[in-house]
C-alpha cells in the first residue's frame, strides 16, 4: 500500500495530471469534495465540485488546494485556476463549458501560482519515497556484506575526491596558462583579404530563421501514441491521461491553418479526436474499467 501511494505521489511530481487529480481527491475526500483537472494553455485547470456551496468555501477550499500542490511540487506547473461547482455528473467537457458561460456554471473561480518548492525539501522527499518500500523488502545483510559495502563506499568516496583534485589542477593549470602574454602575429594580406569571405560563409541568415512547428505532425504523433497506449489503459488514471492526451492532438488540429493543403482533413481529425477523448472519460468513470477498444493510429500525410 505504502508503495502506491509514493508511486502515485511521484507520478504527481513528475506533472501527470491524472495522479494529481488522484492526490487531490484522497485530500479533499473528507470534506465531500471532488476534483477533476485538464492541463491547458500552461495553467492547471482545477474543478472542484461538492453537493452544498458551503462545502466550496473558497477561504478553506484554496488554501486545501494550495497547500497540496505545493506538497507535490508538480514539475512545470507554476499556474492553477481553481473553479467550483455544484456537482454534476454527466458532464464530461467541463472545460468548454465554462469557458462559454462562467457567471452560470461556476460558484467561484480564483487563479493562484505555486511558490518555488524548496530543493533540500525535494530532494528529502524524492529519497525517502526511492527508499521507503525497498526497506521491507531487503533481507538481512551479514557482517560479510556489510564490511564489502563500507568497503565499497570509501572506495567511491575517495574516487571522487581524486577527480575533484584532478578538476581543480587542470583548471588552474589552464587560469594560468590563459594569464600568460602571447606575440600576436600581423596578419599577411592573404588572411586579411580572406577574412570577409570567411565571416560571411560561417554566418548565413537561413540557418538562424526558426522553423515553425508543424501542428498536423504533432498531433498525429500524439494520437498514434495515444492509441497504442489506449490498448492496455485499465486503471481511471490511465484513461485520464489518454483523455488529456486526446483533447491536446485536437486543439493542435485545430491550430492547422486555412490555407495547409491538409485543413479539411485536420477539421474531419479535430472531431475524431474529441470523441476518442470523450470515451476516454467515459472509461475512466466507468466501475470496473473495461479494456479499451482497438483504435487505429491515424496515418501520417506525407
Amino acid at each position: 500500500m505504502t508503495s502506491t501511494v509514493n508511486d502515485i505521489v511521484k507520478q504527481a511530481n513528475q506533472g501527470s495530471v491524472a495522479a494529481i487529480i488522484q492526490v487531490l481527491n484522497e485530500r479533499l475526500a473528507d470534506s465531500g469534495v471532488r476534483t477533476r483537472a485538464i492541463f491547458a494553455d500552461g495553467v492547471l485547470q482545477v474543478l472542484c465540485e461538492a453537493a452544498t456551496p458551503e462545502q466550496l468555501e473558497p477561504s478553506e477550499l484554496i488554501g486545501q488546494v494550495r497547500q497540496t500542490l505545493e506538497a507535490i511540487a508538480p514539475r512545470n506547473i507554476r499556474r492553477v485556476n481553481i473553479n467550483s461547482r455544484i456537482v454534476r455528473e454527466q458532464q464530461l467537457l467541463w472545460l468548454d463549458e465554462i469557458s462559454r458561460d462562467p457567471e452560470n456554471q461556476l460558484l467561484w473561480s480564483q487563479e493562484i501560482t505555486l511558490n518555488k518548492a524548496n530543493l533540500l525539501r525535494h530532494l528529502l522527499n524524492e529519497w525517502h519515497q526511492n527508499t521507503a518500500p525497498q526497506k521491507t523488502n531487503l533481507p538481512t545483510r551479514t557482517r560479510g556484506q556489510q564490511r564489502e559495502q563500507r568497503q565499497f563506499w570509501r572506495g567511491l568516496v575517495g574516487g571522487a575526491s581524486a577527480s575533484v583534485l584532478l578538476l581543480l589542477g587542470g583548471w588552474a593549470f589552464y587560469s594560468w596558462h590563459a594569464a600568460k602574454p602571447t606575440a600576436i602575429a600581423s596578419p599577411s594580406s592573404s588572411q586579411v583579404a580572406a577574412t570577409p569571405t570567411q565571416t560571411t560563409l560561417a554566418s548565413p541568415t537561413a540557418e538562424l530563421t526558426p522553423k515553425p512547428q508543424d501542428s498536423f505532425l504533432i498531433a498525429v504523433r500524439i494520437a498514434e501514441q495515444a492509441s497504442k497506449e489506449g490498448l492496455t489503459a485499465q486503471s481511471p488514471a490511465q484513461w485520464l491521461e489518454l483523455a488529456a492526451r486526446w483533447q491536446r492532438a485536437s486543439d493542435l488540429m485545430a491550430n492547422v491553418p486555412s490555407g495547409d493543403g491538409r485543413y479539411v482533413t485536420a477539421q474531419d481529425r479535430v472531431v475524431a479526436y474529441r470523441k476518442n477523448k470523450e470515451m476516454a472519460l467515459m472509461k475512466a468513470n466507468e466501475q470496473p474499467v473495461e479494456t479499451p477498444a482497438d483504435t487505429t493510429a491515424d496515418p501520417v500525410l506525407q
